[in-house]
This record gives C-alpha cells, structure tokens and sequence, in this order.
C-alpha cells in the first residue's frame, strides 16, 4: 500500500529528528501563525507540538495500550491531559520503538480518525463558523504527524480553500456593509468576493447568503426606483439582481410586488386624473393633463390606464362630461325634464355656398372655414307646444302674438300664407289648436330667447339659440353638398319636405317641390317624425324653419370665424335657417338663409335650443 511507504518515512522524520531539536527550534522561534498552503496566512491557530512523553521498557506497553484506549475514544489530541491523547502517545511510542507494526498501524489510525475529524470541521463549517479554527487545529496536528502524506495534502488543499473562500466572504461583507454591491461586475465589489468564495468552496453557504443579500440590496434599490416612480430604473435594478442567482423566485416575486405596485399607482393616477375632470374647467383640466404627464412618465407603453385617462381628457376638453353622440335630459328646478339633448361632436366645416351652386346667392358668400373645438348639445327636435307651454305655465309669459292678437298662418282656400286673428303659439299651421307633439310656430325670436333664458334659470346650464354656424354644421354634418344628404331628390323619410306626391286635405300640389317625394304631410308634422341624421338630429333642413341667434346681414365677409353668432346690438332682423314643408327645394339647401324682421311670426317658423357643454 502506498500508506505502508509513505506514512512510514513521514513518521520516521516525525520521530526521527528528535525532542531535542524541536525543543531547540520552539524556544528559539516565536508562536508562528500556522500557515496552510504556500502564501496563505489563515486564522491564528499555534503550531502544534506534541507534548514531551517519556517511554521505558517498563511502561511501553502499558501506554501502548493507553494510546489504543484514546483511539477508541476518540481523545486524538489536545486537552488538559493531551499527553494521554492517542496521537502524541503513538508518536512517542514511535519515536521508542520505530519498527513495531502495532505502534504504526495504531497511528495510521489515529490520522485517518484525525482526518475524519478534520473533514467533518470543514463540513460543519456552515452550521458553525468556529468550525474553521477546529479544522485549523486538526491541520496543524497533521503536518505534523504526515506533512508528505496524500490525504494530508488533500485535507490540507481543502483547508486552504475553506481559508480562501473565508477571506472572501469577509470582504464581501465589508463591501455589502458599505452598499458596494458590485452589480456591473467589478472585481472588488460583494458580488465578486461571494462569488469567488464559491469558487474556492462549492456550496458555501455564507456565500450563498451573501449572494442572497447581494441580490436583496438590489431589489432594495428597485423598490425605492419605483417609490419615486422610476419605474425604468426600478426594471434596470431588477434585471441585474436577476443575474446574481438565476433561478431564484425572489426575482420573480420581486417584479410582481413592483408590477403590482406600479399597476396600483397608475391606476390610481388615472382616478386621480378622472376626478379633476369631474368639474371640466381649464383649471380642472389642466390638473389632468399634468396628471396624466405624471402617468406617461410611469406608466408602460401601451398601457389601457394611459389611453383612458388621455381619451378622457380629450372628450372633456370637448365635451365636458359628456361624450359625442351622448343623449341627455336637464332636471328643471320645478319639477320634470327640459328638452332632450344630444352631443353634436367637435369638428370643422366650410360655411356657405360655393360659386356656381345653383340657387345660391352673395347671401351665402364668400364660404368660409369654421372650426369647432368645443362640441355643443343640440335639441334633438324643434321645441314643443308642450314644452312651451310649461314654459308659459310657469312664468305667466305672453308671447308676441299672444300680445298683438294674430299671426301668419296658411289658408287652405287660397293656398297663400295670411295673417289671421286670435292665433299664437298654441295654434297650429292654419290656426287650429296644436297638439303638445307638434314643433311650436307663431313665435318671435324674442318668445324663443326667453323660453332659452327660461331653461337656463331652470337647469342652472347655459342654454340659447343656435348660432348660424352652429346650425348649419349640424344640417351638413361636416359635408359640403347642395343639400344635406346630397346633391338629389330626398331619400324616403329623410323629413318633411315639399315634395312632387304631397297633397293637401283640399287636394293641392306644390308648383315647385321635389319630383316624386312624398312625406305624407302637409303642414308641420309631430317633431321626430323622421329620421334623424348621423348626429341625431331630426328636421333640421325641413318641418318648420328656425331662429338661430345671429342677426341678419346680407354676406359673410367679416362674420366671426369661430362660429360664434354674429350680433349688432338693437338689430331689427334675424336670421332663419333650415326649409320648412312649405320651402321650395332652393330654400332647402344646405345653404340657404333669409331674413326677417324680429316680432314675425309665423306657422313656418320655429325653433330649437343648443346648450353648452
């Protein structure tokens, strides 16, 4: 065996070179750091020397006996009574009688027993750092005992790398302790060490606590990005922690109590954003836009809180609280509901007629761009005779005509429009009572402004007539075409028109009306009685004509570009708009205007009422 050759000769030095001389070199050489490997200075552990045991004929076997008693129980070396320990007892034995087979088997036991001890110290070193001095000591008594020795080498490698993998667990620390974590990869940095520990001693578990730590401090750092909602910096954190010990879950449930939180922070800053648009002034909404920077800022690309809060701020730079389409009723302080309403939507259009559109006239020139950047609500229909007499009812007003005593209202006998007595707006076309569903006729601009100021004292909202150009970029619906749906005849049910197949309860026909159209009416008929157009808006270009709040003037060359109406203070003639079921195809068009003095009225002429938003 290579143990017989080897331990033989390392026991024979061991035994050989004599008390003396170590004796000698002791006394005159100060208590050495014992030093495992060749550069390596590792704990300060004194170097061992077997205590001094005198051996006689008389009492060798005796202790030889002593020293296999120790073995068996494991008093190896060491203690108050290390002379009666096995190893020193062998060694001393040896020194006695160097050929005895009993001695040196008995020692060749006591190293293997010393190695096991020192192995299971290095095992133990995770469970007990004090473990490392314990295999130091262990490795002190083996270079002693065999320094040439394979297994002693081994153990003794092993030994120094636990030392190395010590030392850089210690600088490690060191540098986690001062937040050098080392995440770009630098070579004195905590991750380094620990790694390099790791190295050196597969398994350590300081290391892998140091890691561990390592990887916790940068997680540390991506939770404070992320409290200051540097949610980018809270990703970068996290993809180098993730690199200290891939596999880990600690990455992954670290992401997702930062997903988490940062999903909880922007949804809370769209609420935030949708809250100060609850009351959608400028400063209101400039709050959400600065919120919503806020959330830009934090929130990932693509994210479904971001187009909401944006798509919100929008509708509400539009229209308020309101969306376009929306339909709507105001509460009258009174009791009851005002007129229904719908969201006409935000856009531009180009008011007026084009040179060369036949029927046109310098009335509706020169045509002009007008952009609409706030969407306003429009009465789906004309304004009733029911809501008007709720109006009268409750304010005890006296319309004009009601005032003068007649109106103009349509003769059947004669086919002409006549002014007749004891007419007003509760009559209808010819001067019958009207039923509450039918548009109110034989009002003045004046009646239609002050049920509009009505309303508004009612709802608390500003409500009012039509600008002009509010009304015809309802009528047109953004297009441009001679007539709203077209440059044609009228589609079936498209409104209340003069049409080619009207007859009247007398049997008349128009003389100029649209060919082969025919609406089953004549005379006003009940409001939405047809279909609305895209925006929902019924009977705009026909039924009855209406007061928009413009006065007249005889062109558009220096009306206001913005849509607003266009008011002389003390004007004496208004503006109407939209044809009627007694306007010829010219005065439907798109169009098409005319005015007329303000106390008229007429069983042609109504109105509608816009609020704003």
């Amino acid at each position: 065996m290579a143990w017989s050759l080897g331990l033989g000769l390392a026991l024979t030095c061991a035994a050989g070179c004599g008390r003396r001389q170590a004796e000698e070199e002791k006394a005159s050489a100060p208590a050495p750091l014992v030093t495992i490997g060749q550069d390596q200075s590792v704990s300060p552990v004194p170097a061992w020397r077997a205590p001094a045991i005198a051996i006689t004929d008389a009492n060798a076997t005796g202790l030889r006996k002593q020293a296999a008693a120790a073995l068996k129980a494991g008093h190896l070396y060491g203690g108050e009574q290390e002379a009666e320990a096995a190893i020193p007892l062998y060694l001393a034995l040896q020194e006695y009688s160097p050929r005895n087979e009993r001695i040196r088997d008995g020692l060749r036991e006591s190293l293997f027993a010393l190695l096991d001890e020192g192995r299971k110290a290095l095992n133990a070193i995770d469970y007990d750092a004090q473990e490392l001095r314990h295999a130091h000591e262990v490795g002190a008594v083996a270079r002693v005992v065999a320094p040439a020795d394979p297994r002693v080498e081994a153990f003794l490698d092993r030994l120094d790398r636990a030392d190395e993998a010590a030392q850089a667990n210690r600088l490690g620390e060191i540098a986690l302790n001062a937040e050098h974590i080392g995440e770009n990869n630098e070579a004195n940095g905590a991750i380094a060490y620990f790694r390099e520990a790791l190295r050196e001693r597969p398994g350590d578990s300081r290391a892998a606590q140091g890691l561990a730590a390592a990887e916790s401090a940068l997680i540390r750092r991506a939770e404070a990005a992320a409290d200051r909602d540097d949610y980018d910096g809270a990703t970068s954190w996290l993809a180098m922690a993730a690199k200290v010990r891939p596999g880990f879950v600690t990455i992954r449930d670290a992401r997702e109590r930062i997903a988490m939180q940062r999903a909880t922070r922007v949804n809370g800053l769209r609420d935030e954003g949708i809250a100060q648009l609850a009351t959608p002034t400028a400063p209101g909404l400039r709050r959400a836009r600065e919120t919503l920077a806020q959330l830009l800022r934090i929130a990932a690309t693509g994210d479904p809180a971001v187009l909401e809060l944006r798509t919100r701020i929008e509708t509400a730079a539009h229209y308020g609280l309101f969306r376009a389409g929306q339909a709507f009723t105001d509460a009258l302080s009174n009791g009851g509901r005002g007129p229904q309403m719908v969201v006409v939507p935000h856009g531009a259009f180009r008011m007026g007629a084009l040179e060369g559109e036949a029927d046109s006239s310098d009335a509706e020139r020169p045509v002009r761009n007008i952009r609409f950047d706030r969407g306003i609500a429009m009465a789906r229909t004309e304004v009733t005779v029911g809501e008007f007499r709720r109006f009268v009812n409750a304010t005890r007003y006296r319309a004009r005509a009601t005032r003068r005593g007649y109106s103009t209202i349509y003769d059947e006998r004669s086919g002409n429009f006549v002014r007749a007595g004891n007419v007003d707006w509760q009559s209808d076309y010819v001067g019958r009572p009207a039923s509450d569903d039918m548009p109110v006729v034989n009002v003045s601009v004046g009646d239609a402004t002050r049920y509009a100021e009505w309303l508004s004292e009612q709802t608390g909202q500003r409500y009012r007539l039509p600008s002009e150009a509010e009304f015809e970029y309802v009528l047109r619906e953004g297009g441009q075409s001679r007539f709203p749906w077209g440059d044609g005849a009228p589609p079936a049910q498209s409104g209340n028109f003069t049409g080619g197949n009207d007859v009247s309860p007398s049997g008349r026909r128009w003389s100029n009306a649209f060919p082969r159209y025919g609406d089953g009416a004549w005379g006003p008929a009940p409001v939405g009685s047809y279909r609305p157009n895209q925006w929902g808006v019924h009977d705009l270009a026909g039924n009855v004509s209406e007061w928009v709040d413009d006065c007249w003037h005889g062109n558009f060359r220096r009306a206001p570009r913005d849509g607003r109406p266009w008011v002389n203070p003390g004007c004496r003639n208004q503006t109407v708009r939209g044809g009627s079921w007694a306007s010829s195809p010219a005065h439907t068009r798109s169009a098409a205007r005319q005015g007329t003095d303000i106390n008229n009225t007429s069983a042609r002429v109504g109105f509608r009422v816009v609020r704003e938003i």
